[in-house]
């Protein structure tokens, strides 16, 4: 495995104050290394989702530090974070978060063209090919509410695997999936790990997207429970 991807030092998160405060993390230590397939499990509230917001700069840390590749993301601005995120980081949301007026092929275009650097000739095989990978080639026009969830899940899927990121986030990927296309996506994730060396990092509470984990790290009220540090 190779060196640190993403170091993460002392982070907390926490939300309300006084009476109300609720750590969502509290002072976390964890290394990902490049290209490992890992599972964040945990019960609900253990901070599984707030931890992946964090590295993906979708949310900034109340304290503490995350470093990828060196790079200490709590001090970026937020134009850098962006251009971080649309270069770097592929996500999978458990509530898909596609844009209902576009279709299927149009939601997974877009990280393409945030992305830039292709011709439409070379987004359209990309798009087409990643889609017919997902069982969904057939359905290439059709909008979200034309689309069963498991159908909407696969394309947010296509849509964080089609710029082939270097870190791949996904919070419950297989949530609304049956078990065989779960384990389809699973196998064409795992896949994409080995094949590009992507980084994979996921939140669950299937025992299936455990047992394909490489690594599986526990929290629980915050906190590492196990499979942090050098683990």
């Amino acid at each position: 495995m190779g060196k640190a991807h993403i170091q993460i030092r002392k982070l907390t998160k926490t939300y309300g104050s006084g009476m109300a405060l609720v750590r969502a993390l509290d002072g976390v230590d964890l290394e990902i290394r490049a290209g490992e397939f890992t599972a964040l499990a945990g019960p609900s509230g253990s901070g599984k989702t707030t931890l992946l917001n964090l590295i993906g700069c979708i949310a900034s840390p109340s304290s503490g530090r995350i470093f990828f590749e060196g790079t200490d993301l709590t001090e970026l601005t937020s134009r850098q974070k962006t251009e971080f995120r649309n270069h770097k980081i592929g996500f999978i949301f458990q509530d898909f978060n596609l844009v209902p007026v576009l279709s299927a092929y149009e939601n997974v275009e877009l990280p393409l063209q945030i992305k830039g650097g292709l011709s439409r000739g070379e987004r359209d095989v990309a798009i087409r090919e990643i889609l017919e990978r997902m069982g969904l080639g057939e359905l290439l026009h059709r909008k979200p509410k034309e689309l069963s969830g498991g159908q909407q899940q696969r394309v947010a899927i296509a849509r964080a695997l089609v710029k082939k990121p270097v870190l791949l986030l996904a919070d419950e990927p297989t949530a609304n999936l049956d078990s065989k296309t779960a384990r389809d996506i699973l196998e064409l994730m795992r896949e994409l790990n080995l094949a590009l060396g992507t980084t994979c990092l996921f939140s669950t509470h299937d025992p299936m997207v455990m047992d394909f984990a490489t690594r599986l790290v526990r929290l629980r009220d915050g906190q590492i429970d196990g499979g942090g540090l050098g683990e």
